[in-house]
């Protein structure tokens, strides 16, 4: 692959060395990115609707373990979003979630980051279960879309990248449990 600085063997490897499971999802407990090995932080199901419908499971990986949500948002250091869904999810409400996301969390202005929000949005399928979208973040180089391994396009951009994990680590996550979940310790099983 013409950029080896994303590995997307995360993927292949989800079904062995797991280290966090939730809501019938198992991620592995490390992921490689740009050479560095990340660790899992933790897990969350993102619940929509007051029915609390599960929608996807994320798994956030770091260099070092923390519950430091504005600090892993600032640190310029690799970094993983992996979202499995666990139902189908049509493109209308993806594109809605991100830009919603995005106006409520981004760390500068969203009108100035709104030509890459609309080319990351302009990747978006519909989700089906079972499905894959990883989020990676390598200094200097950008963030990585992958849709089911297979990748979409990069977008560069410190201001980007802080702003695109902000959507789960910011002051308005898409619920708190989500977060939490996400900032949650090395290893927990949930």
């Amino acid at each position: 692959m013409r950029n080896a600085m994303f590995v997307i063997t995360l993927l292949a490897g989800i079904a062995t060395a797991s280290a966090g499971k939730k809501a019938g999802v198992t991620m592995p407990d490390t992921a490689t990115v740009d050479g560095k090995t990340l660790v899992l932080n933790g897990m969350g199901l993102r619940e929509a609707t007051w029915l609390k419908v599960d929608v996807y499971v994320a798994g956030l990986y770091i260099e070092k373990v923390s519950s430091d949500a504005p600090g892993i948002v600032a640190t310029d250091g690799p970094k993983l979003l992996v979202l499995k869904f666990v139902r189908d999810v049509d493109r209308d409400d993806i594109v809605k979630a991100w830009s919603d996301g995005f106006k409520n969390n981004a760390t500068v202005p969203v009108s100035q980051l709104k030509p890459l929000i609309d080319r990351m949005n302009g990747w978006m399928p519909g989700f089906d279960d079972g499905d894959t979208l990883s989020f990676t973040y390598a200094p200097g180089k950008g963030v990585e879309v992958a849709v089911n391994g297979a990748r979409k396009g990069v977008i560069q951009g410190g201001d980007f990248a802080r702003s695109l994990f902000s959507i789960w680590l910011g002051p308005k996550p898409p619920t708190g449990a989500l977060k939490k979940g996400l900032l949650g310790n090395h290893g927990a099983k949930r």
